[in-house]
């Protein structure tokens, strides 16, 4: 009896789940790994630690301690030498050192799961017996560091941020511009998740399991604050709120924030066509169009571009192709917003405010630049990656090291749908991206029938369907908007979402946004899981075969100890036959992307080897810029002309390895943070304007030049390298910023007319900088450089330029009429104080471009941390300099 009683006892041990192996730091990791997250990975804070702030400063541990790292290669760039990257950037190899151990932890009621915490920066190591274990780890530590913000984006996502943080005129705006990009109702995120696996199978039946075991760990942690005080967020309480319990349509919504923000592009058609308009009022009609061409800068023949040598033909039909088109009749367009304006000023400091700059306006952007390992000092490829998605606090993105079946991977993904390693290496690989911008959102014209909300679809008259939002407010520490409600309401047709209305062809339409992903948000993990899984990535095709899986438009870059390559990902739809890809076509069905089926928002896409890609050229630099020749701009990216901020780093690194050179990883650090503190308008414009601008004989005019003249020769930083608060070049940087916007007056105004000026501001931001009403970091994206650009080449050098434009702007064709335009604005520039420019917001008392230039954190947190000085460079960067392969 007792010994069958010991015998049973030990079956049950043996077939008890054993607890998650740890495995010993550098297990199955190649070395030579490095990376860096400011501010910091930890991201939550307790009363106590909230209280601790308030009295002296203090902020809990690892809140802010990569920030130091992050700021002060800023300072060493210039002179930066091999053996100090490492103060610049943390050791990122797989697992914990024993004496770096902080601490293990097995959440409540799952010994398969364990999740170890470094001393040295708290990244979460997590270790899964199972895949479901892995996730399970991953939903509790990222909610362990990161729970309040969690729920920021997850109701964020929903368009119910005013109803979890206040009715603040900005968290009002930010839930209008999410409803306008992606409204769904909880049947429609429901739906997503049901149709995984009838639309992808075994990845997406394993993507639904996957996402429950990550939310079963979300709430995990959420029931261990109700028993534990310390867990709990100190901002929950302060907003009058409880963490309430996550559901996995909850990570969809958020999806839709992340990937309908920065995983996108095109959908600007009705805009596009009122530029048109504007023209072929100014100019005639075929004139007009040819200037519309001009500034529409779809397939510039001297735009970088990542690609090099090989096209990748891509929306080749004329943008007038007439069939299908559907062109709104002049005066017609009105833009139908899903609520009226708010009507109160938005409030700089409510999170809506700072989420909508940080998401529509995006500050800086992504890049990364690798060489290949036959011009590399090692012979080895080297990388230097990374993403660019704002500076949060605590940071949108963080960190993880996941190890388990399937799982061999560390890096970053957004806090909330971090199911995966989003950004980061695995064993013997890395890889990143930057947003692509390329044109997978579409406008269709519903053709009305009856009212104002039915429409003719495929010989039909079809209701709209009706989404609305309710959001209602009460008043909470951080916000004391008197309580209110509203109801945001937006239509819903078999293409999109209506946006505009008005006439076509003498019918009543509604204009409609369709983009390829929605209904979709999720399925991107698909890629994700593939790049994190060690048994599927092992090369550059099988990498591409991996991001394959990502229906998001981004430029992917790769790593290994051998190669280099680069694939663009993403669902571009392939268009009917013989529409126009820069208008709005009819929505009747008789145009439809090709195979469309309206029931899972699926169609026929671009393949895997028609879009931009390439393994092992010299070297690979992306930072947002074109794909390749032949690859057309989305109809809302007007700025693939002549010069893109992507050759400050490409000139360095082509000079890094020529004539036989081979770059060092810390040449290629300072190719990329060299750039980061450059003022773009200067290092791409000013030979152009100092051509146009001739030998005035005004002395003030002269004296403005030489000033700028030694800027540019210095190399055109925004840089204070002495650290005493000011910029090097401050008078020269001041005047830049007066000037630039007064010279593209000068220079398009006159033959644009004010309603083409108008149209075109509405497509392309003029200047990056003083481009609102507050302090904000100059991003040298969108703006109309390249318009200078060509223009003043094509009057003043005209056989130097390959794509020659329709016409001369500048002068109205006449070279002494420009000459005479730009140096007016110049000298009305030299009156320009810098308490006219910078005096805002923050730098009201402190009025100068060190200041206003500032990296601002978007502060989703009781706790904060001051701005930190300019550099245009992402958030979260890796450095990789790699030997070996691991295991093969």
């Amino acid at each position: 009896m007792k010994l069958s009683w010991l015998v049973a006892l030990a079956v049950l041990l043996l077939a008890a789940p054993a607890s998650a192996a740890v495995t010993p730091y550098g297990t199955d990791d190649a070395g030579g790994f490095r990376n860096v997250l400011p501010p910091g990975e930890a991201g939550t804070d307790n009363l106590l630690q909230f209280g601790q702030f308030n009295a002296n400063g203090q902020r809990p541990p690892h809140f802010d301690d990569q920030q130091p790292l992050y700021e002060n290669l800023l300072y060493a760039s210039p002179t930066l030498r091999h053996d100090q990257i490492g103060q610049f950037f943390k050791d990122a190899t797989f697992g914990v050192k024993a004496a770096d151990t902080a601490g293990t932890e097995s959440p409540l009621g799952h010994p398969g799961v364990r999740i170890v915490r470094d001393r040295q920066f708290g990244v979460p190591h997590i270790y899964g017996d199972t895949s479901d274990d892995v996730e399970f780890g991953a939903g509790y530590a990222g909610a362990e560091d990161r729970l309040f913000l969690m729920d920021i984006l997850r109701h964020t996502g929903r368009a119910q941020l005013s109803s979890f943080a206040g009715g603040a005129a900005g968290n009002r705006q930010m839930d209008r511009t999410q409803w306008a990009i992606a409204p769904y109702t909880e049947a429609d995120l429901q739906r997503q998740i049901d149709d995984a696996p009838k639309i992808y199978g075994a990845e997406g039946t394993r993507l639904v399991r996957y996402g429950q075991a990550y939310v079963d760990g979300i709430n995990a942690y959420i029931a261990a604050t109700r028993t534990d005080p310390t867990k709990l967020p100190a901002e929950y309480p302060a907003f009058g709120k409880t963490p309430q319990p996550w559901k996995l349509t909850d990570v969809i919504a958020e999806a839709s924030l992340i990937g309908g923000i920065f995983g996108k592009g095109g959908g600007q058609e009705v805009r596009s066509a009122l530029f048109l308009q504007a023209l072929e009022r100014r100019f005639g009609r075929r004139a007009g169009k040819r200037a519309w061409g001009d500034f529409r800068s779809k397939n510039d023949p001297e735009a970088p571009t990542t690609v090099k040598r090989r096209r990748f033909p891509y929306q080749t039909a004329s943008a007038f192709s007439r069939r299908g088109l559907a062109l709104p009749d002049p005066g017609t367009v009105s833009f139908t917003p899903v609520a009226p304006p708010v009507k109160a000023a938005a409030s700089s400091k409510a999170v809506g405010s700072q989420l909508l700059r940080a998401f529509t306006q995006h500050p800086h952007a992504s890049n990364w630049e690798l060489v290949a390992a036959r011009h590399s000092r090692n012979h080895h490829p080297i990388g230097v990656l990374g993403p660019q998605v704002g500076y949060y606090v605590p940071q949108i993105l963080m960190e993880e090291d996941l190890h388990g079946p399937g799982f061999d991977a560390r890096g970053t993904a957004f806090a909330g749908v971090n199911l995966v390693v989003q950004l980061g290496h695995g064993r013997d690989y890395a890889w990143s991206a930057t947003t692509a911008t390329s044109d997978n959102v579409d406008t269709f014209a519903e053709v009305l029938c009856g009212d104002d909300f039915h429409y003719r679809y495929r010989g039909r008259c079809l209701a709209m369907e009706r989404l609305d939002q309710r959001n209602s407010w009460t008043p909470n520490a951080s916000d004391m908007t008197p309580p209110g409600s509203e109801t945001l309401t937006a239509y819903r047709t078999v293409h999109g979402i209506v946006y505009a209305r008005g006439r076509s062809h003498h019918h009543r339409v509604a204009f409609v946004t369709s983009r390829t992903t929605y209904f979709h948000e999720a399925d991107s993990a698909i890629g994700f899981f593939r790049l994190n899984d060690p048994g599927y990535v092992h090369d550059p095709q099988s990498f591409r075969h991996a991001v394959n899986g990502i229906s998001f438009a981004f430029n992917w870059a790769y790593i290994d100890s051998k190669h280099i390559a680069y694939q663009l990902s993403g669902a571009y739809p392939a268009r009917s036959r013989g529409t126009s890809p820069d208008f709005p076509v009819f929505g009747t069905g008789a145009y439809d992307w090709q195979h469309f089926n309206p029931r899972f928002n699926t169609m026929r896409t671009v393949g895997l080897n028609s879009r931009p890609h390439a393994v092992d050229p010299d070297y690979l630099v992306s930072w947002n810029n074109k794909q390749a020749p032949g690859w057309a701009a989305a109809d809302d990216k007007y700025t693939y002309g002549p010069v893109f901020r992507s050759q400050m780093i490409e000139s360095r690194v082509r000079a890094g390895i020529a004539h036989h050179r081979r770059m060092g990883l810390e040449q290629l650090v300072r190719a990329m943070e060299e750039p980061a503190s450059q003022d773009f308008e200067s290092t791409a414009l000013w030979p152009d304007l100092r051509r146009a601008l001739g030998r005035p004989r005004d002395k003030r005019l002269r004296g403005a030049m030489a000033v700028l003249e030694r800027w540019y020769r210095a190399g055109s930083h925004r840089r204070d390298l002495n650290r005493d608060g000011k910029d090097e070049d401050t008078r020269a940087i001041t005047l830049m910023d007066a000037w630039y916007p007064r010279l593209v007056g000068a220079e398009f105004g006159p033959a644009l007319g004010s309603r083409g000026i108008g149209a075109l501001k509405t497509l392309v931001r003029p200047a990056s900088v003083l481009a609102g009403d507050q302090p904000a970091a100059p991003d040298y994206d969108d703006g109309w450089f390249a318009f200078v650009s060509k223009d003043l080449r094509d009057a003043f050098a005209p056989r130097k330029v390959h794509g020659r434009w329709s016409r001369v702007y500048c002068g109205r064709r006449s070279r002494a009429g420009c000459r005479a335009a730009l140096r007016t604005s110049l000298l009305r520039a030299t009156k320009v104080t810098a308490g006219d420019l910078y005096a805002k917001g923050d730098c009201a008392s402190k009025p100068d471009p060190a200041c206003f230039d500032q990296n601002r954190s978007v502060i989703a947190s009781a706790i904060s941390i001051p701005p930190f000085p300019f550099q245009n460079r992402p958030t979260f960067q890796q450095t990789v300099e790699l030997t070996h392969q691991v295991g093969r």
